[in-house]
């Protein structure tokens, strides 16, 4: 039984045992019967805007890095502190290893579609990521619809999940409606795709997301194992917003191999 669990058991008024007891029987600290978690400070905040900013442009840097990155702009942190905020805000070095994405347990998944093909025309193939936002008080989420082939910004989303501060462990989770709301957007503007590949993030394996493609009669394909860069064309559409307020078109290219090894063309 974990300490939540044993300080829910706790009862105020009982009518023979007193606080002091209930705890030492539960094998808990009584000062976490008052224990309340405190919202970010405007210092983190600021701080966390700093690391994000440097991720964004630096999505392979790890919590040494941004750490040195930082003192060279004459922000001192220790680098357990910026390991703690990455992780508070979802933010991984982007790099090949096993399991990469865990997805939610209760969701399906679905095969990876486009290893070995060539993706030369739109509406061929779209893909779709999300990213945070840093904002005065906290972050939002982006959400971005994209073409593969001529890597267009077909939709985006802005969200303000719940909660924004206070910042508690956990509870950075993006709900799944945007995404549906963006996806259906770009469907009604250029028509489905024949394929929509993501990775296996919980907004992506949902219900609702995958039940829109399927009602549209898209294949859905799924980053696996070993697929560690292909959300990374989506990226520079959500990391440019850092600074705009909006997600802006790149250049159109073609596909010539595999997705994963293209390049835009000169």
């Amino acid at each position: 039984m974990s300490p939540g669990e044993r300080r829910d058991l706790i009862q105020p008024d009982h009518p023979k045992l007193n606080l002091s007891a209930q705890c030492r029987a539960l094998n808990i600290s009584r000062s976490t019967l008052y224990y309340r978690p405190l919202p970010a400070s405007a210092e983190t905040l600021s701080l966390m805007k700093a690391i994000d900013k440097l991720f964004t442009k630096y999505p392979f840097f790890g919590s040494r890095q941004i750490a040195v990155s930082l003192a060279r702009d004459g922000i001192r942190v220790g680098r357990h502190r910026v390991r703690r905020l990455m992780r508070l805000m979802g933010l991984e070095a982007v790099y090949k290893r096993p399991k990469t994405s865990q997805p939610h347990p209760a969701h399906p998944i679905f095969p990876y579609l486009l290893k070995g093909m060539e993706i030369t025309r739109p509406n061929q193939v779209w893909c779709s990521d999300i990213t945070f936002i840093p904002v005065s008080r906290g972050y939002l989420y982006l959400v971005a619809i994209m073409d593969w082939a001529t890597r267009k910004v077909l939709s985006w989303r802005v969200s303000n999940s719940e909660p924004c501060p206070p910042l508690v462990r956990g509870q950075w989770r993006a709900h799944a409606d945007f995404c549906v709301d963006a996806l259906n957007e770009a469907i009604g503007k250029y028509g489905p795709p024949e394929i929509m590949n993501t990775d296996q993030g919980s907004q992506f394996t949902g219900s609702d997301w995958i039940t829109t493609l399927t009602d549209a009669g898209v294949r859905v394909s799924m980053d696996g194992r070993g697929r560690y860069l292909d959300n990374m064309l989506a990226s520079p559409a959500c990391g440019s917003s850092s600074g705009s307020g909006a997600p802006s078109n790149t250049r159109p290219f073609t596909c010539k191999t595999s997705p994963t090894a293209s390049q835009p063309s000169a």
